[in-house]
């Protein structure tokens, strides 16, 4: 079974409120209707309801059984206008721009996830990924023992000439650009933990560099293997390479040659960047060259799961990102 199909059937087994914060778009639409009546999600759309009832129309799309949250009007305005203010007072927020804060689709829809009146929230589709990560670190929060939140890539390598075929985490190709070794290290364990929520098998992970266990030395080297140190001592159950180049990270026979005690023996499933310059890199060789599939950024490190879109995405991601969401709630 195609690995999407698996978290598609998965998150049915188990389903959550996925509350999505551009209900007036349309891919968004075709998306909540397609979640909503295969039962993968409870769906619920925030916008103005007589502007996403009359997209619905237009578009033939059945909303039967997906809630629809229109900020202005919501009975809930007021409750989350004041939760707002008791998140964001000690920065001066006074509870007048709370109120006009939460009129806001996203910030809403963040609010309503905060409450515990939804599992999961998707949006970036309309908001950028700076917009979209500020409110859910300004409303969510960051999962207690994180100091930051960071994203994978879940990388599906499915097609034909994959053979056997793969799924994979690259982190972190998102967000943060420049990690010292203890946020190398966080991000390592961020992206272990997503494993293990979303993969049938146990997580291998693989610190990479352009040096193999001491081959070179470098202060850039030096980061990639303190932060594995400290990766392996906040995970002792996990099996952690580093620091390694990727060919030896992912092929076992390399691994033999270059490495003298390996731990993951050149099979891993869960790849960590030094920087955001080579996971954005990396992530977009293996999609154009590799074909493999790339689905993300999905965002780790938050109290619960808030979700970014791209502004190019399809109604199948959004699907696709429905589904995975729910997962990760339900986890």
């Amino acid at each position: 079974m195609p690995f999407l199909d698996s978290i598609v059937d998965r998150a049915r087994g188990n389903r959550q409120t996925i509350v999505l914060a551009e209900g007036e778009d349309s891919r968004v639409l075709e998306a909540a209707q397609r979640a909503q009546h295969g039962a993968v999600a409870n769906c619920i759309l925030v916008g103005n309801e007589s502007v996403i009832r009359k997209q619905a129309g237009a578009l033939d799309i059945d909303l039967g059984g997906i809630s629809i949250e229109d900020p202005g009007a919501s009975q809930y305005h007021q409750r989350y206008s004041n939760t707002l203010w008791q998140l964001r007072k000690h920065k001066g927020m006074t509870p007048e721009q709370a109120q006009q804060q939460a009129l806001d689709p996203l910030c809403f829809a963040d609010l309503m996830l905060q409450a515990g009146d939804a599992d999961g929230s998707i949006a970036g589709a309309v908001y950028t990924t700076g917009d979209r990560v500020r409110s859910a670190l300004q409303i969510v929060g960051v999962l207690p023992g994180f100091k930051s939140v960071s994203s994978f890539m879940l990388m599906l390598f499915e097609a034909e000439h994959h053979d056997p075929g793969q799924i994979m985490l690259f982190a972190d190709c998102g967000l943060i650009v420049d990690p010292d070794a203890q946020q190398l290290a966080e991000i390592a364990l961020a992206t272990a933990n997503s494993a293990q929520r979303l993969l049938d098998t146990d997580p291998c992970v693989a610190m990479l560099s352009f040096s193999t266990d001491g081959s070179a030395q470098h202060p850039l080297v030096d980061k990639v293997r303190e932060a594995t140190l400290l990766a392996r001592a906040q995970m002792p159950g996990i099996a952690i390479e580093g620091e390694v180049q990727l060919d030896a990270a992912i092929v076992p026979a390399i691994a033999r040659r270059k490495i003298a005690d390996p731990q993951i023996a050149g099979r891993a499933n869960v790849l960590i960047f030094p920087d955001l310059d080579a996971g954005n890199i990396g992530y977009k060789l293996a999609q154009q060259f590799g074909a493999a599939k790339a689905i993300g950024p999905i965002l780790q490190g938050l109290k619960r799961p808030a979700n970014d879109l791209s502004r190019g995405c399809s109604s199948d991601d959004v699907y696709n990102l429905i589904a995975l969401t729910a997962l990760q709630a339900a986890s």
